[in-house]
């Protein structure tokens, strides 16, 4: 399998999924819900998939997030049973492809589908259980929100592989946040707010990471630090590769096309701002 071929729908496949934890209409179905607290709606609506399993569950395989953060899910289930905040999920992936306009004719989201679905149905799920969650959900009538959905399970699929990888190269829960912004994969201000560990955790994790060279006794990463994020994320790709030989690297490539125009649909109409 040709790696570049991996990497890239890799991230095409993250870029497309990624809107519904941003958008407006996830905000408006929790609250139809009765919860408008912005952990706990994400928390339910990213891990309703799994079923009613206790928050403790919900942290071992988000993996990155405090167990503070977590905690704050307590009860979503006692609101709604997960399969009304799985319904919740797609009603408000739904609305926010259609009002930023995703620009996919019924064609190609059936030749997106003919390309996905073989995929999806081959996945070993050993290992990958929010990729195994999200495939044993019934697909929506819904033709664009159904793709959405598919698209999901492999985001979560590479999204559990990755955890595999950071483990393997013991770099820990708070760890691997602080190497992430360091090498400026994500915005420091956005991880500490969402992922609260909290200044002595992150402090900790600082250390640890100097002690093995990725970082500079100010926080910033050195360059065997940023040898070692790429190295994870090739590793990555390396475990993903079976997943995608069902349709190989034109397939893959093929499929990152389509579905690029949801991606850019939203950039267009400024949902990603605040990861800027």
């Amino acid at each position: 399998m040709d790696m570049t071929a991996v990497r890239e729908v890799s991230l095409a496949v993250n870029a497309a999924h990624r809107f519904i934890y941003l958008v407006p209409e996830s905000e408006e179905e929790a609250a139809t819900l009765g919860v408008t607290a912005s952990r706990p709606r994400y928390f339910a609506f990213r891990a309703a998939a799994l079923g009613a399993v206790p928050w403790q569950v919900v942290l071992a395989t988000f993996y990155g997030f405090s167990p503070r953060s977590v905690r704050q899910m307590a009860g979503v289930w006692d609101v709604a049973p997960p399969e009304r905040w799985q319904a919740a999920r797609f009603a408000a992936a739904g609305r926010a492809m259609r009002r930023v306009g995703v620009p996919l004719t019924a064609e190609q989201i059936a030749a997106a589908r003919s390309l996905i679905d073989p995929v999806v149905a081959a996945a070993d799920h050993a290992g990958k259980p929010l990729a195994a969650a999200n495939a044993s959900v019934a697909l929506p009538a819904d033709p664009l929100v159904a793709l959405w959905q598919q698209i999901t399970v492999l985001r979560e699929w590479r999204g559990d592989a990755h955890l595999v990888v950071l483990a393997d190269n013991r770099l820990g829960p708070c760890d691997c946040n602080v190497l992430q912004t360091a090498t400026g994969r994500l915005p420091l201000g956005l991880v500490r707010t969402t992922r609260q560990w909290s200044d002595e955790e992150w402090a900790g994790a600082t250390a640890r990471l100097v002690a093995r060279g990725w970082l500079n006794a100010d926080g910033t990463v050195t360059e065997a630090g940023a040898a070692a994020r790429e190295r994870i994320e090739v590793e990555t790709d390396e475990h993903c590769a079976a997943l995608w030989t069902p349709i190989g690297a034109e397939g893959a490539r093929r499929l990152a096309s389509l579905i690029a125009p949801i991606d850019q649909a939203f950039s267009s109409a400024g949902t990603y701002r605040q990861l800027r």
